[in-house]
């Protein structure tokens, strides 16, 4: 029988089990389960519901055993930054608090009274931001919660524990904490230090295509799968998804634009710039599969369209993206938001937001959906180019083709409105690029898959993305 690998996939909306295998060469796969993933607020912090997550990802394990498919592996893969404490008993500390939580205000302010900017960031690499897991600590600092700490497990380092009981940091997801050393690629014991945050916690750094364990007794019993591997694969949804860019790697540095909730654009690098011009950019560097370097932008992405939607379908006035964007591609009106702003993280009204900023800067007012939704998708493709004049300012020649990987590649009038802006072509597509990264690091491990080059050799066997060239229409 074939081997079948099992990929685990939790965003912050919804999680999939996908199942994936090798065939000529190239990678199928086949949704098993999915199923939602909310915010829950429950006393003053919002939550992530742990437990039930964990039991429909169990469910999908079931119905892959129900299917008689042989498994090999499963791996993990979430969004960034949160993470669970469990005690000396193993037991989890209380449900994880999701990164968008208030109770880190004011922490980049604290956490410069004690650090220099330049040194930290030389040190971590990572671009300060107040839902980083360093921020997330430090608001906890003295709590009881965290005095009873024995092990900090961010979300796939969390789910996969409770899959083997095997406790392990992986290298990519703890990359994103704002604590991991960018050059050792192992904890920045003296930020840890500095800040008086208790060592003991951070556990050891495994690399992606490391064995987890193998799955708990009751576990495989429950599921029916048996005791199969637990894989440490990318299990930061980004280093899966970057992984799995369909490019060759003879063509230069990879650029990519992961687009989601999130837009996280950069480019793949072996070595972190950490230099002070790209702390001052704003540029993060993350770890990704086979020790390279994710050097990135974090820019708030569809989320707005997202907000937009949700208050339009509150209001009675649900809309489809079949019709928005011809409206869109039609509308006249050349308004930019800074898309990462604060006034636009999670404000009570989105759409109220855009129409205050507009005002305040002079600018037109969107007043139907469709200018609503240009004016959005113009604003990315506006960030989107001072990104990648960023990347260009500190590489020695400029990038010459972006790939778009992820939900958002679907989004051909975005798509289009990013190549006219940076003036290169865009790649679009893998959509499932997160699945198709996990499940050949599975491969990587099984030995099926010899190592990165290979691994995206197969992505382009297995998918076509397309092509957007620059057109200068919207310029």
């Amino acid at each position: 029988m074939r081997k079948v690998y099992l990929a685990a996939d939790f965003g912050g909306g919804s999680g999939r089990v996908i199942a994936g295998w090798l065939e000529d060469g190239r990678l199928k796969m086949e949704e098993i389960h999915r199923f939602g993933n909310r915010q829950i607020r429950l006393g003053d912090h919002i939550h992530w519901d742990f437990p039930a997550l964990f039991e429909e990802m169990k469910t999908g394990l079931k119905l892959a055993a129900v299917q008689g498919l042989d498994v090999e592996s499963i791996g993990v893969d979430t969004w960034g930054v949160d993470f669970g404490l469990i005690d000396r008993d193993g037991q989890l500390l209380g449900n994880p608090v999701c990164y968008r939580d208030a109770r880190t205000a004011g922490m980049t302010d604290t956490l410069f009274k004690t650090v220099s900017p330049a040194e930290h960031y030389a040190a971590t690499g990572i671009q300060v931001m107040e839902i980083n897991t360093l921020a997330q600590l430090m608001s906890i600092r003295g709590s009881a919660q965290l005095a009873a700490a024995d092990r900090l497990l961010f979300m796939p380092d969390l789910f996969s524990y409770f899959l083997t009981g095997n406790a392990a940091n992986e290298y990519c997801i703890a990359s994103t904490s704002e604590l991991l050393d960018a050059r050792r690629r192992d904890w920045s014991w003296e930020t840890i230090r500095a800040l008086g945050l208790p060592e003991h916690i951070f556990g050891e750094i495994i690399m992606p295509g490391s064995v987890r364990g193998q799955l708990r007794e009751d576990i495989a019993k429950e599921t029916g799968l048996g005791k199969i591997n637990v894989i440490a694969v990318g299990s930061h949804d980004t280093a899966s998804a970057v992984a799995a860019v369909p490019a060759s790697e003879n063509a230069g540095p990879v650029a990519f634009l992961s687009s989601g909730t999130w837009s996280l654009l950069g480019v793949e690098l072996s070595e972190p710039i950490l230099t002070e011009e790209a702390r001052v950019a704003e540029f993060t560097n993350e770890g990704g599969v086979g020790g390279r370097i994710r050097f990135l932008q974090n820019i708030t992405g569809l989320w707005i369209m997202q907000r937009l939607m949700a208050e339009w379908k509150e209001r009675g006035e649900e809309q489809t993206f079949a019709r928005l964007h011809p409206a869109a591609a039609e509308a006249r009106i050349s308004s930019i938001i800074p898309v990462a702003d604060a006034a636009f993280m999670n404000p009570p009204s989105m759409e109220k937001a855009i129409c205050d900023y507009c005002t305040e800067s002079g600018q037109q007012v969107p007043q139907t959906k469709a200018e609503f939704t240009r004016c959005l998708f113009q604003s990315l493709a506006h960030k989107y180019r001072e990104a990648i004049g960023g990347v260009n300012d500190l590489l020695p020649e400029p990038l010459q083709c972006l790939h778009i990987i992820g939900g958002g590649s679907q989004n051909d009038l975005l798509n289009q409105f990013t190549a006219d802006a940076l003036g290169v072509p865009v790649l679009a597509g893998p959509v499932e690029a997160t699945a198709m990264g996990n499940i050949l690091v599975q491969a990587m491990a099984a030995g099926e898959v010899s190592g990165l080059t290979e691994l995206r050799e197969i992505v382009r066997r297995s998918v076509t993305p397309k092509v957007f060239n620059p057109t200068n229409i919207n310029q």
